[in-house]
């Protein structure tokens, strides 16, 4: 859960806490609460609270997860894919979205499930048919995310690859474990670990499109809203989840979402 302290950025969390749910700023081991939207600015109420008495939550409720394909040079390198002219997405439904701590049951129908490590951009602010030099003005902050996938759904008919359904089973979308604002997203690396061992380590520097390239052109005839969130699509490594195990997908500066796949 722990991330380095950096100048300048900010970490806010949602918890739950004696049954009710809340938002907050994490400070170390602690949260300052906050109250009123998040996007929209929030009032800080002069409690805190440990971390250790809190449930983690979702730290912002998507009307939308819009997921990347195809958006990192090395991937796209080792499957021969061509850098695409315009971003190449699916939405992933609210059903798959689950808190860092959250236990994931794989569906029988799933079968075999991938893990995916990725950034998520957070939308701060309603953003339709805007310029790229505009889109940094809409970006809240950053969160860590876990695009799972069904692999024998997704090519189970070769007429019509399941993008939809082998990422939309519930569940199969767990991000968190905050959002972190402050961050200059190109510096950042992206760490998979199953069980303890790292499976994925690539930069964000290495996507096909960046972060203000994205949200203009995601933006163009649809529109976003405030956290709404998009998985900016997974580099190479990326592989099967044992029954049981825990994946955890690390960013520095954002901090650690960790989920049990049973």
């Amino acid at each position: 859960m722990s991330a380095a302290m950096d100048h300048g950025v900010t970490r806010w969390i949602g918890f739950r806490h004696d049954g009710a749910a809340g938002f907050g700023r994490l400070d170390g081991e602690t949260v300052a609460v906050f109250e009123g939207d998040l996007f929209d600015a929030p009032t800080a109420t002069g409690r805190t609270l440990p971390l250790a008495d809190v449930t983690i939550d979702l730290p912002c409720r998507p009307s939308k997860m819009i997921a990347l394909w195809n958006n990192f040079g090395a991937l796209a390198e080792k499957l021969e894919l061509a850098r695409p002219e315009a971003p190449l997405f699916l939405i992933k439904p609210a059903n798959t979205y689950r808190p860092s701590g959250a236990t994931v049951t794989v569906p029988e129908a799933a079968g075999r499930a991938l893990y995916e490590g990725e950034l998520g951009i957070v939308i701060g602010k309603t953003a339709r048919d805007v310029s790229e030099a505009q889109a940094p003005d809409h970006v809240f902050g950053f969160t860590c995310i876990n695009d799972v996938t069904s692999a024998p759904i997704l090519k189970a008919d070769a007429s019509f690859t399941q993008w939809a359904r082998a990422k939309g089973l519930d569940g199969f979308g767990p991000f968190g474990p905050v959002i972190a604002t402050g961050l200059a997203p190109e510096s950042l690396t992206v760490r998979t670990l199953v069980n303890g061992r790292e499976r994925q380590n690539f930069p964000i520097s290495d996507m096909l499109m960046p972060v203000p390239r994205l949200v203009a052109l995601i933006s163009q005839g649809m529109t976003l809203e405030p956290g709404d969130v998009i998985a900016c699509g997974t580099s190479v490594g990326s592989g099967p989840i044992p029954k049981g195990a825990i994946v955890e997908v690390v960013i520095e500066g954002i901090g650690t979402l960790a989920n049990r796949f049973a």
